[in-house]
């Protein structure tokens, strides 16, 4: 089933790119992790910083609307990841854009009683300055419990808020 997914997503989102104009580019920036745990209405949350690093696809649908793919690796300490931001984009003026889409992203050191896979909802904003270089700031809303306990209460979920500078080829 997910690699199903991902081969409807990868037509999806690269098969545009014939079509419309696609601009590549590479980024990286600040990442901050936070955890939530739930049990039986109790609550604890806890917050982890690291970085990100990766590329993504800028194609251009209209003068006002982009999808924007991404592929990032995001090292923070016990939640490092592999994350798949699929964004639409509204371009406000020239040079400022709202994003919003989902993100699915795999763990790479999930530990056990942790489920590997997580998916949420992405909310930002970017700025390009000059024909190459991007500024953006987003926060991801973790929909999935990570908790693989069963027979449990327990509610695990991980949201985060990233900071970056990235540069279009």
């Amino acid at each position: 089933m997910k690699k199903l997914f991902f081969a409807a997503v990868a037509v999806l989102a690269f098969g545009v790119t014939n079509a419309q104009e696609a601009r590549f580019g590479a980024k990286a920036g600040f990442a901050s992790l936070s955890a939530k745990v739930e049990y039986s209405g109790f609550s604890a949350t806890g917050s982890e910083s690291g970085f990100f690093v990766g590329g993504f696809a800028d194609i251009t649908l209209s003068d006002k609307f982009h999808v924007q793919p991404e592929l990032l690796y995001v090292a923070v300490t016990d939640a490092n990841q592999v994350q798949i931001p699929l964004h639409a984009k509204y371009m406000i003026n020239e040079g400022i854009g709202i994003v919003v889409g989902p993100n699915l992203a795999f763990l790479t050191d999930s530990v056990e009683g942790m489920k590997s896979f997580n998916y949420g909802i992405d909310l930002g904003a970017e700025y390009n300055f000059g024909d190459n270089f991007v500024v953006d700031a987003r926060y991801n809303i973790g929909l999935a419990d990570l908790s693989d306990i069963s027979d449990s209460d327990i509610k695990y979920t991980l949201s985060g808020f990233y900071i970056g500078l990235g540069y279009k080829f």
